[in-house]
């Protein structure tokens, strides 16, 4: 027999509100598994002139973002909460739409992946927020994650860019 969530949290949180913070972690869970292979689609998938810099741009986000899933599952499971990673409940769960450009030129990607990290970044601010007045440790967390993400989200744009900051 199976169990959702265990019968502890981490120390200094009652149960509840443990397992309530870990629960609030499953959506970002899944969006850090889409994004790393949204981005590795992305990767496979870019042509034209701008193909090297953006495929070899692309790779350590990729191993970053895996890395971000791998720590939000920990934390889930530190705090009693089984963490899913299997394909069937991301789909299931997401609230966003499936990336739809596949073999593309590098500028259609990185509009595409910009908004996708806009996207990320906003749910992952109001993950912040939520958490915020009841687990320091997890919205600590979170927020590194986040400011990682922007930076990424600043790399794309700067191919957007114009000299007068306009995104094009």
């Amino acid at each position: 027999m199976s169990n959702k969530n265990a019968s502890f949290t981490v120390p200094g949180l009652t149960e509840e509100t443990g397992h309530h913070v870990g629960e609030t972690l499953q959506l970002r869970l899944h969006a850090m598994n889409d994004l790393h292979l949204t981005l590795k689609h992305a990767h496979w998938n870019v042509v034209g002139l701008n193909f090297i810099a953006v495929h070899e741009m692309l790779d350590p986000q990729v191993d970053l973002v895996r890395g971000f899933a791998d720590e939000i599952a920990e934390r889930m499971a530190a705090m009693g909460v089984s963490p899913s990673g299997v394909p069937g409940a991301l789909v299931e769960a997401r609230t966003w739409s499936d990336y739809s450009v596949d073999r593309a030129g590098a500028i259609d990607h990185i509009r595409a992946l910009n908004d996708v990290y806009t996207g990320v970044i906003e749910d992952h601010r109001a993950a912040i927020a939520k958490v915020g007045d009841v687990d320091p440790i997890t919205e600590d967390l979170l927020i590194g994650q986040t400011a990682e993400l922007e930076k990424f989200q600043w790399f794309l744009r700067a191919h957007l860019e114009n000299g007068s900051g306009e995104l094009s």
